[in-house]
């Protein structure tokens, strides 16, 4: 029988399960991935990821290793929000970057990661029953040997919108189901004259439509050809009946979407070639949230804390970070050193990220319905659309660059993910990305920095003073003296997860006290 116990067990082995049993591993910690699939499944989901998580995965040495060019992720110069389309060229600070992975891909490279780390992903194991008591939580699993029982600390609940975990934790998840709606999605082949050379497609009788989604009169319509030879094509219709439960989705009823969206004939047909291909139907489309991320010793990610509509294809982006944020965490607590309260800070950091994601996804299905109101609405939007501010608004909603925490600092920087900038360190010259590779707190003081409202360098006297007030810290948090032409900051704390806890200018009498204060906030008391 497998070994009997762990200090974390993740119920789950998609992308947020993987990602958490990762930054786990990196802090020491034990944990087993349980999941009831047999090998990782290849049924097309996701893709591609979007925003802030590709900053992350570039933390932890991923971003290249899944796909991405060489140097820091780039920025997008253009994208769409509920079909209408974004330019961010006038943006000096543009947060939208794009990895396109399809999730099946995903999975396989980041179980070869965890495992690379030591981590145990049992397939084929379903988590059936889970009981807290003692101070921790015995989950019973259904084996390809038999049943057997676990006995963990803590159980994280990463096994999707139908979750097990949340319901035998006895959180609700409210919120709401969209009924008179349908998505009719799938991977297609189709001529090859039809293709125009920007991405998009030449609809006989229609017309041109440009790559992504497109809103028309009678519904919403989607061309995206991801990988070569693999076209997708989506239809999105409103005000219709729901589709009988069970029924098979077919090619042919795809082609029909297509004709009552678009009035036209698509000449599409099943795709060629291996697969497998997506085909499918997505009606009684949720949004709702766990009303809690947490009960007792038993915590929820990704799928299993929120469902939303995937447009604008925010799901990775907020699933894997809630996994970031929660990992060093629990690390902490099982490693012996977490400040009393860290570990409610994952509902109240996370849960509010969820909200506004499901804002912003409702808001998009409803510029989507039809109707001349509708169609007003979406001209006033565009309209806003071109001013700058307006466009970064919407990038930072998007990516999640807006994202700040209550970290109980009030410089400028604190509560957000760190800015990637360039640095010289002992070990040459690196990105901030790169000395967060180990998932460590780190402390970052910069000699020469030239600060924000400041005509002058940082001392080095006083990055001295920083690093002598964190050496009580210094089994846990690392400390990196760099060099750099320009920064918003002179010192920053930055968490695992990428976000600042505290960061100063250099020039205030209180800047090591309050460094004092967020080193014991967020990383436990002092070892002397």
């Amino acid at each position: 029988m497998p070994e009997n116990s762990a200090a974390v067990v993740i119920s789950g082995a998609g992308p947020n399960g993987l990602l958490l049993a990762g930054e786990l591993a990196l802090a020491g910690v034990r944990a087993i991935v349980l999941e009831e699939l047999t090998a990782p499944s290849v049924e097309p989901k996701a893709n591609g990821l979007v925003g802030q998580v590709i900053r992350l995965l570039d933390m932890r040495g991923l971003y290249h290793e899944f796909g991405g060019a060489p140097g820091a992720p780039l920025p997008l110069p253009r994208y769409f929000f509920a079909g209408l389309r974004l330019s961010f060229a006038e943006l000096p600070d543009n947060p939208m970057a794009i990895l396109a992975i399809p999730q099946p891909k995903l999975v396989r490279l980041l179980e070869k990661w965890v495992r690379g780390l030591g981590v145990e992903v049992r397939w084929g194991h379903r988590l059936t029953e889970s009981t807290q008591q003692d101070g921790g939580v015995i989950v019973t699993v259904a084996g390809p040997e038999g049943d057997y029982r676990l006995d963990t600390t803590f159980l994280v609940g990463a096994d999707g919108g139908k979750s097990l975990v949340r319901r035998q934790a006895g959180i609700e998840f409210p919120g709401h189901t969209a009924t008179d709606s349908i998505v009719r999605m799938g991977h297609v082949w189709l001529p090859d004259e039809l293709r125009t050379a920007d991405g998009g497609v030449e609809v006989p009788g229609f017309g041109r439509l440009p790559f992504g989604h497109n809103r028309l009169e009678r519904g919403g319509f989607v061309f995206a050809e991801l990988e070569p030879g693999r076209p997708l094509v989506a239809s999105m219709e409103f005000g219709v009946e729901p589709v009988p439960a069970g029924t098979p989705m077919t090619i042919e009823e795809l082609r029909a979407g297509v004709r009552r969206v678009l009035g036209v004939d698509l000449p599409i047909e099943a795709p060629r070639g291996p697969g497998p291909h997506a085909l499918r139907r997505i009606d009684n489309q949720n949004t709702r949230q766990a009303e809690r991320y947490r009960a007792g010793n038993v915590f929820l990610l990704g799928d299993a804390a929120h469902v939303h509509s995937g447009i604008g294809g925010p799901g990775l982006n907020l699933g894997l970070q809630d996994a970031a944020n929660l990992g060093w965490k629990l690390a902490a607590e099982i490693n012996g050193w977490a400040p009393d309260g860290l570990l409610a800070t994952y509902h109240a950091e996370r849960h509010p990220v969820g909200v506004r994601v499901m804002m912003s996804s409702l808001a998009q299905t409803a510029l989507f319905a039809p109707g001349p109101e509708v169609t007003a609405l979406r001209t006033l939007f565009d309209e806003l659309l071109q001013q700058p501010e307006n466009t970064a608004y919407i990038a930072r909603l998007m990516s999640g660059a807006d994202t700040r925490y209550e970290v109980g600092d009030d410089h400028p920087l604190s509560g957000r993910m760190v800015p990637d900038f360039t640095l010289e360190t002992g070990s040459g010259t690196q990105r901030v990305a790169e000395v967060l590779r180990t998932a460590r707190p780190v402390l970052l003081t910069l000699n020469g920095a030239r600060t924000d409202g400041s005509a002058g360098y940082i001392a080095r006297d006083r990055a001295g003073a920083y690093a002598d007030v964190a050496a009580g810290w210094r089994d846990r948090v690392d400390t990196v003296v760099a060099t750099t032409s320009d920064t918003p900051a002179a010192a920053m704390l930055i968490r695992p997860d990428g976000y600042v806890a505290w960061a100063a200018n250099g020039d205030a009498h209180s800047d090591a006290e309050r460094l004092r204060e967020a080193l014991s906030r967020w990383f436990g008391s002092p070892t002397n």
